[in-house]
Formats: C-alpha cells, sequence, structure tokens
C-alpha cells in the first residue's frame, strides 16, 4: 500500500525536475488508483475554496438588523407595554418589525442570488486515473491527480507540468498578466515569482492554446488562490461608516434621554409633584422623544438603493454597502478585464514602409497591408465566429473566438478588413506547418496560393528580420538592406514603448519540390525560414473598455481617486493608465512596482499610498498591504476587479469633510 506523504506548505516544485515531483507526490503518469484517491480525498479534504461567506445564515442575517436605534426602539416597547400604553408600544414595535423584515429580505435574497451563481460556476476537469482519461467534478481532485490541460480547459488546482505541446495559460485571474504565459516542463533554476514560474499552472487560470499534462501540488485552500481567499477572510471586517455613525447616534440619544429625564424628574420632585406621578411623566417623555420613524427611513432608503444597483445587475450583500459607496474616497481596480476588455487587439500596423492605425485595415485596398493581414490570418491556428453585428455604422461586429488571444487579434483584424479566415483557407489550403516554438520564436504554415507553394511565416520582428533577405513594398520586392532592417527595428521599438505587443510577418515562395503531393515533414525549418520576405509588423494590447475613462473623470468630479493595481508589466499599465486618464503626468513617482514595494516598510508605503496611481507586478498579498496603508491614511476604499477573488468595499473610518453629502459615485 502506497503512504502517501503530508504535502509541505514551502515545497517550491518548480525547481524540481518532473521526475522529482512526481516521486515526491507517490504517483505516475498514469495516475492514482481508486483507493488512493479515496485516501488523499480524507487526507486533504474536497478541492474548494471555502470562505464564511458560503453558508446562508438565517439568524446571522436577522440578528445583523438589530443596530443601536432597534435597540432603543425595542427598549421603549417594553416600557409603553409595562405601563399600559398598548397603542404606543404596537406602533414601535411595528415600526421595528418593518425594518427588521425588509433588511433582512433584501440580504436574504442577495446570499440567495450570490449562492446561485457560485453552484452555476462548478467547474469539471480531466484527469488521467489508473491509466484512462476521467471527466471529474474539479471538486474531487487531489493532490498527485494528473490533470490533462487542453485549450479552453479551466485549471482546476495548482499543478506542475510534466508534459506540453506549445502550452499557453492565460493567468489574468490571478497575476493580471493580459499576456497569455508559454509553458514548460524544464525546472527552473532559481526561485521566481508565481507570474514567472513558467512550468507552473495555477487554480482559477486558463489554458489557451495547445494541450499538456500535469501533476497536481495543491488543492483548495493551499493553492495560491485560496491563499488570496484566506487572506481576504482573515481581513478584519471593519463597520460601514453608516453603522458606526448608528452607533455614535444610538449612544447619544440613550445618554440624552437619561440625563433629560432624570433631570425632570429631579426639578419635578423638588418642585413638590409626587414622587409616583413624576416617575410616569418622566418615562412618559422618554417613550415619546424616540425617533421610531428614523429607522424605518433609513432602511426604506437603503432598499430603493440596493433596487436601483439590482437593476444595473449589481449584487449588494448588506444594505449599509449602499450608504458606503457614497463615502468612498479611493477605488483600486484590476486592470486586465475591468479597465481593459482582457482580449487582444491589434492597434497599430506598419506595411509598405508606412505606420497606420488599425482603423486603416477596414476594408483596406492597400496590396502591401492586405497581404500582410493575409499571411496573419493563414499563419494561424486561432479561429472566429461572428456572432452579430452592431447597429449603425455597421463596421463593428462582435466575435466569438477559440484559440490564444494573441493570434486571435491578427484574425479578427483581417476580418475586420473583409478578409474571412475560412474563406482565405479555402482559396488558399494549409499543406503544411512548423509549430511555433519559445526557442524559435516563430511559426510557419506552408499553402498553395494560384498555383504555387508558398510559406507563410510569423514570429519575434528581430528574428524575422534576421532570417529575410527581401522587403515587400509597393508590390513589389526590394533588397532587404542594413539601413531598412534599422528602420524597421526602430518602428518595432516604438510600439513596444507604447506597451504593444509586436508581431512580425514574412514569406517565402517554395521551390516545386514542396507543391503540396508529397508528405508534409519535407518542410522543414531550415527549407522553410531562410531567405524570406518581410512584410509587416502588427502591434497589439489589451484595450480599455469605451466606459471607463468616462467613469473614470465622474469619479474625479465626484472626489473619488481611481488606482490601478496590476500584476501585468509596468510599461502596459502606464499605457493603458495614461490612456483612461489615471496618471496626472509621466512623473515616476506615481508608478509603484511589486519589487519596489516589496524593498518598502508599512512606514514608507503610507508615506506614498496616497501619491501612487499605479502599482504594477504585484500579487495578492501586494493588494491587500496597499488597501491597509489606503485605510490608515484615512480613506473609503472600493476594491474590484478579475484579480480579486471577491468585492468587498472596504468599510473603513475616514477623514471628516464638508463636502460629504455632495460625494457622489455613479
Amino acid at each position: 500500500m502506497r503512504k502517501v506523504v503530508e504535502l509541505d506548505k514551502g515545497e517550491q516544485w518548480h525547481l524540481l525536475s518532473p521526475e522529482e515531483v512526481l516521486q515526491r507526490l507517490r504517483t505516475t503518469e498514469a495516475g492514482l488508483s481508486s483507493e488512493e484517491v479515496e485516501k488523499r480525498q480524507q487526507r486533504y479534504g474536497k478541492n474548494e475554496i471555502t470562505t464564511a461567506g458560503d453558508r446562508i445564515s438565517i439568524l446571522k442575517i436577522l440578528i445583523a438588523q438589530f443596530n443601536a436605534l432597534i435597540v432603543i426602539l425595542l427598549v421603549a416597547t417594553v416600557i409603553s407595554a409595562a405601563f399600559g400604553n398598548m397603542i404606543d408600544a404596537a406602533v414601535i414595535f411595528g415600526a421595528v418589525i418593518l425594518c427588521v423584515a425588509l433588511g433582512f429580505l433584501f440580504e436574504f435574497r442577495s446570499e440567495k442570488a450570490l449562492r446561485a451563481l457560485k453552484e452555476m460556476a462548478a467547474p469539471a476537469a480531466t484527469v488521467v486515473r489508473a491509466g484512462k482519461e476521467q471527466r471529474i467534478a474539479s471538486k474531487e481532485i487531489v493532490p498527485g491527480d494528473i490533470l490533462v490541460l487542453r485549450a479552453g480547459d479551466r485549471i482546476a488546482a495548482d499543478a506542475r507540468v510534466i508534459a506540453e505541446e506549445n502550452l499557453k495559460v492565460d493567468e489574468s485571474a490571478l497575476t493580471g498578466e493580459s499576456v497569455g504565459v508559454n509553458k514548460r516542463v524544464s525546472a527552473l533554476e532559481a526561485d521566481v515569482m508565481i507570474a514567472d514560474r513558467s512550468n507552473m499552472v495555477y487554480s482559477g487560470t486558463t489554458v489557451t492554446y495547445g494541450r499538456g499534462k500535469a501533476v497536481v501540488t495543491a488543492t483548495g485552500m493551499r493553492t495560491e488562490l485560496g491563499k488570496v481567499a484566506s487572506m481576504l477572510a482573515g481581513a478584519k471586517e471593519d463597520e460601514t461608516p453608516l453603522k458606526t455613525r448608528l452607533r455614535e447616534i444610538g449612544r447619544w440619544l440613550s445618554v440624552s434621554y437619561l440625563v433629560i429625564c432624570a433631570s425632570l424628574f429631579a426639578l419635578g420632585v423638588l418642585t413638590g409633584v409626587p414622587l409616583l406621578r413624576m416617575l410616569l411623566w418622566s418615562i412618559s417623555l422618554a417613550v415619546a422623544i424616540v425617533p421610531e420613524t428614523l429607522p424605518l427611513i433609513i432602511t426604506g432608503t437603503l432598499a430603493l438603493g440596493v433596487q436601483r444597483m439590482a437593476k444595473r445587475n449589481a449584487i449588494v450583500r448588506k444594505l449599509p454597502a449602499v450608504e458606503t459607496l457614497g463615502c468612498i474616497t479611493t477605488i483600486c481596480s484590476d486592470k486586465t478585464g475591468t479597465l481593459t476588455k482582457n482580449e487582444m487587439t491589434v492597434r497599430r500596423v506598419y506595411a509598405g514602409g508606412k505606420l497606420m492605425e488599425v482603423t486603416a485595415c477596414e476594408q483596406c485596398k492597400d496590396e502591401d497591408l492586405r497581404l500582410a493581414l493575409q499571411i496573419a490570418a493563414l499563419c494561424n491556428d486561432s479561429h472566429l465566429v461572428k456572432e452579430e453585428e452592431a447597429d449603425g455604422d455597421g463596421h463593428r461586429h462582435r466575435y466569438a473566438v477559440s484559440g490564444e488571444p494573441t493570434e486571435a487579434a491578427l484574425v479578427v483584424a483581417a476580418e475586420e478588413a473583409g478578409m474571412n479566415k475560412d474563406a482565405l483557407e479555402k482559396r488558399f489550403p494549409r499543406v503544411g506547418e512548423i509549430p511555433f516554438e519559445r526557442e524559435r520564436k516563430r511559426m510557419s504554415t506552408v499553402h498553395l496560393v494560384e498555383g504555387r507553394t508558398v510559406a507563410y511565416v510569423k514570429g519575434a520582428p528581430e528574428v524575422l528580420l534576421e532570417l529575410s533577405t527581401g522587403i515587400y513594398r509597393g508590390g513589389e520586392v526590394s533588397k532587404l538592406t542594413d539601413a531598412v532592417r534599422r528602420e524597421v527595428l526602430e518602428i518595432s521599438d516604438k510600439m513596444a514603448a507604447e506597451a504593444l505587443r509586436v508581431i512580425a510577418v514574412a514569406y517565402r515562395e517554395l521551390s516545386d519540390e514542396g507543391d503540396g503531393d508529397g508528405e508534409q515533414e519535407q518542410y522543414t525549418a531550415e527549407v522553410v525560414e531562410s531567405d524570406l520576405v518581410f512584410v509587416g509588423l502588427f502591434g497589439m494590447s489589451d484595450p480599455p473598455r469605451e466606459e471607463v475613462k468616462e467613469a473614470i473623470g465622474e469619479c474625479k468630479k465626484a472626489g473619488i481617486k481611481a488606482v490601478m493595481i496590476t500584476g501585468d508589466h509596468k510599461l502596459t499599465a502606464v499605457a493603458i493608465a495614461k490612456e483612461l486618464g489615471m496618471l496626472s503626468s509621466n512623473r515616476a513617482e506615481e508608478v509603484l512596482t511589486g519589487v519596489e514595494l516589496d524593498k518598502m516598510s508599512d512606514d514608507e508605503l503610507e508615506n506614498r499610498v496616497d501619491s501612487i496611481a499605479v502599482y504594477s507586478r504585484v500579487s495578492p498579498a501586494h493588494k491587500l498591504r496597499i488597501v491597509n496603508a489606503l485605510r490608515r491614511k484615512g480613506n473609503v476604499v472600493a476594491m474590484t476587479g478579475d484579480g480579486i477573488m471577491q468585492l468587498r468595499i472596504g468599510n473603513y473610518r475616514r477623514r471628516e469633510r464638508e463636502n460629504r453629502s455632495n460625494t457622489l459615485l455613479k
């Protein structure tokens, strides 16, 4: 019987070879037996992210409705009933019941909606067990399982890659990195941050290209995603500004009532009023001055706010959170998928010696540009389906894309220019290919083009320029001189400085030997990828959402500062921040990286936190540290984004401001 070892929480799996990882996890590439899986499930539990908010506690929601004012009303009800004022008691108690019921109803409905969303998203995974592939619920995965990874799969647990074929993973949900990460099998030579562990895959991320296998190293709350959930669960949940003020008002009213009633009672007794009569008068006064309508007004107003939010497809878990939104002074937002669309889009094109905006590609007639787009679409493994056309000018469409985001962006650019990939493939069929490899930094496909056999190549600009001897300009091929090569590299560097990912395209006409009648193996890199004719460059990025810039402008008008916190590279983050108007200038002190953050003490961060607009290459732990620094400076903080486990309003006390009543978050 195989002995299961307790996994070392600090194990650096990325520094071990696949063989060492399999050995330490007591498994093989054939996977675990059913008996071993059962034992490990008992030892490690379900592969689930659990938080305190996963269960709906009716009693907890009900108790949460009883704030200081409600307690005062209950006391007034008891006193009124004790002295025979049943009408007053009934009226006050009715107001209490209405307030509690209204608050309970809205919060209970929100909890049920959140629970339903979570159940709808329950994922599945493919694993190898006892030598056979099985499709199982992700929660049944255990350490030592062998995951089978294919394009489109959502990775169910942290795992070490043991086999791959052009495997690429979108890790934006965890790291904020908008560009897919190429994965490899070999061990790393040094310890690096999560975003740079190229032989690891993580729970919650998505396979965008290729396929592979990985052995599970951590499940549930032991995954990197689970650690984020643990940090959030361990964070102190402070009172909202509204709850704080209600508690203070309740305390103030209670003391005031006692002082007024006691003073009146003492004055009456001193002036000769009978003791019993004065006691009744004092108690009647205490009941009369209780503001029984105030809690009802507050609860009703918050309920209306929740309804308005629901119409905008926003679920509010706690009624006071609506008021907190109006008190926010700082919004910390992830970049990828929140400020941006989380989809690569071609922004610049260089062809025929001209640098053009992407709009120039639409229905283009330029021969140089059309050739560049043709190569980009055909030397490509992504596929695109047009779902609907937009109203109005008719040149914008909605697409469903399968494949790696960078390749998909090229296919979309060609489609916008009236060059459908499926039509191109029928007209120019693929007869051979050389897949992309990290070491070569390029990919090639071979096509039959009007009776000729032509190789199309796509890859890194510096690599293709090195392999090219000619350049296509003005519909003709001319010699690629050193001066022209430097010119193209300068254009490439210019686009890279704008945080664009640059892809180059080229072609080569092959001899009659490669006419498509032979076997595909004859198209080798030595034959296909030499003496190329350079055609052009494509610069692409994850563009900002159209509505975000306007929203940030509205926040500024309301006195709210928007801060970007992302795991993406500094240049990319700065470029997006400038485009959205989040950076007021080019000053370096407004941008901070995760490496720089690690070198700063909490006091140093607190001194600078109000001046920082962009944080790049940060981890989830950094995000919590930044929010804590902001709250210590007196801010009310909202945190949102795809890289965050859950939306949580930082309900932190802030400095009182004169214009609080004018603060509005739209």
